[in-house]
């Protein structure tokens, strides 16, 4: 069962390049969104001391003011989903860090050749390794799946399961070339928001666990690895899987020149 803390000082760069995007998208236009927001707020507090007295008028204003601040961060749109997708990734750190100390976390790891996609959580242990990414859904609806296809409430979720296995199989092959012997690597989902089974599903070759209770998942499993081969693999995995958010830092950097 998970106890202690595996990697307990990683789980703070949980969701670090989603954050990093979320910021960059927000900080767009931001001075013309206060100056809007000041405006509707200051014309309504105007209104209201027409019409009643300054307490209310300026309760109005007030009011308007948070509203919008409140529709602003969490309207539709690019900047709400990475916010919401990088808090679903330190939800699932905070969840994983409970692991015992057999288990090496490390988060938000970035795939070689520039690919774009990466490696949310990966979890090194006596049990195996696993590469989870997160997805999260609409509080309620209903993860499930056929023979065929798997399914949030009545859509059809089609590319997440081959996306989850070609990052299992990229982390796999650079952790095999670099120790010389095949390490497998397992695709999981942490998934936020839906109703499951309680033990989780397994679709095309990819489990889908709910992250409180990936834990329990990992730790229950057979044990594959001695402590001292989690120790290697888990150096190994620093040595060829640098953090995203310092590739993205690269990247501006280069760009402004």
């Amino acid at each position: 069962m998970p106890g202690g803390r595996a990697g307990g000082g990683e789980a703070s760069r949980a969701g670090a390049s989603a954050w990093a995007r979320y910021q960059a998208i927000a900080a767009e236009y931001r001075r013309e969104r206060i100056m809007v927001r000041l405006a509707l707020a200051g014309a309504v507090a105007v209104i209201g001391l027409g019409v009643a007295e300054w307490r209310a008028g300026l309760a109005a204003g007030g009011t308007v003011f948070v509203a919008h601040l409140l529709y602003d961060r969490h309207r539709p749109g690019p900047a709400s989903s990475w916010r919401r997708g990088a808090l679903a990734e330190r939800r699932t750190g905070r969840k994983l860090a409970r692991l015992g100390r057999g288990y090496r976390v490390l988060h938000d790891l970035a795939l070689p050749g520039g690919a774009t996609t990466n490696v949310d959580h990966l979890v090194i242990g006596r049990t195996g390794v696993y590469a989870v990414i997160n997805r999260r859904w609409r509080l309620g609806t209903r993860l499930w799946s056929d023979e065929r296809r798997l399914w949030a409430g009545a859509e059809p979720v089609a590319a997440l399961p081959a996306t989850a296995r070609r990052i299992a199989r990229i982390v796999g092959e650079l952790l095999s070339d670099e120790m010389r012997y095949t390490v497998p690597v397992r695709p999981v989902v942490a998934v936020h928001g839906v109703r499951m089974r309680r033990d989780g599903l397994r679709h095309r070759g990819v489990d889908f666990q709910r992250a409180a209770r990936l834990p329990y998942f990992i730790a229950e499993r057979p044990e594959v690895f001695t402590g001292a081969e989690v120790a290697a693999i888990a150096l190994a995995a620093e040595r060829i899987l640098p953090p995203m958010a310092d590739i993205l830092v690269k990247r501006r950097v280069r760009a402004r020149r």
